[in-house]
């Protein structure tokens, strides 16, 4: 182990940031590839919005900020899902208007809040050095959940995925299934709040998944190398943001989009060197 290593695990608060970095790295690109699959890479960022509620409500009672954006954004996550199942043209401004009032609303109540909007740019933007351990067994259970689901039931997602009217026609419960990813991506929101904050996360639950497509050829090995970029940037990310004193959350989303240019880049120079 190297001496920068060394000194990192020297800090209570740098070995709780290496765990939150491992777990956001590995489960945001497990739900991701989901929703890569489904041309919804973005709706990430939509529950970020939404979760932003919870937090501020949870900074306004002057209680722990996770587990009220947790229930706030699974219902939202949920909301989500059962306006877009209705496929009507209005359902895009809805899904719009619920997006930014959750900003709006978040803005609103932290204003009313002891600590502030100096506490909600943590959540925003990500503040790893500031995970309590409290918050780290509520992201390992949810992390937990994130893979154990994502796997178990991967072929089903991913049928649901890939066509819902094949899915229904094999006897697969769609909306049961768009349900269940729906709270499995506000899980992983969560998850990522610490890390990279809301405004940021849907970087990674979508860009380790995009950068594993180039090289992979087939959804399970895709499912593979997005999880391990994911846990490369999250890690890589944490301990350069300590020594450059960088933010963790714009650190990780820069190496990650790094690492998707060197594959992409290295992908077509193979082709002109066929």
């Amino acid at each position: 182990m190297s001496v920068f290593a060394i000194s990192l695990l020297h800090y209570d608060f740098m070995r709780r940031a290496l765990i939150a970095a491992v777990l956001i790295g590995v489960s945001a690109p497990a739900v991701g590839i989901f929703l890569v699959q489904r041309r919804l890479a973005l709706i990430g960022d939509g529950l970020g919005h939404i979760a932003v509620t919870g937090v501020a409500l949870g900074l306004v009672l002057d209680r722990a900020p996770v587990p009220i954006a947790l229930v706030t954004a699974v219902i939202g996550a949920v909301a989500v899902e059962l306006i877009r199942a209705r496929g009507e043209q209005s359902a895009e401004i809805a899904l719009a208007i619920l997006f930014y009032g959750g900003i709006g609303g978040g803005v609103v109540l932290v204003s009313q809040a002891p600590s502030g909007a100096r506490s909600l740019n943590q959540y925003l933007f990500g503040s790893i050095s500031t995970t309590t351990s409290g918050d780290l067994g509520t992201f390992a259970i949810l992390a937990a959940v994130v893979l154990c689901v994502s796997i178990g039931l991967g072929s089903a997602l991913f049928s649901v995925s890939n066509d819902d009217e094949f899915a229904r026609a094999s006897g697969l419960p769609v909306m049961r299934l768009n349900l269940l990813l729906a709270a499995l991506s506000a899980f992983t929101v969560v998850v990522s709040m610490r890390v990279v904050g809301v405004l940021l996360v849907s970087a990674l639950m979508v860009i380790p998944v995009a950068a594993a497509q180039l090289v992979s050829r087939s959804f399970r090995m895709t499912y593979v190398v997005a999880i391990g970029i994911g846990l490369l940037v999250s890690l890589s990310g944490v301990v350069i943001s300590y020594y450059a004193d960088t933010p963790s959350g714009g650190t990780i989303v820069l190496l990650a989009i790094s690492v998707f240019a060197l594959l992409l880049i290295a992908k077509n120079v193979g082709r002109l060197l066929r």
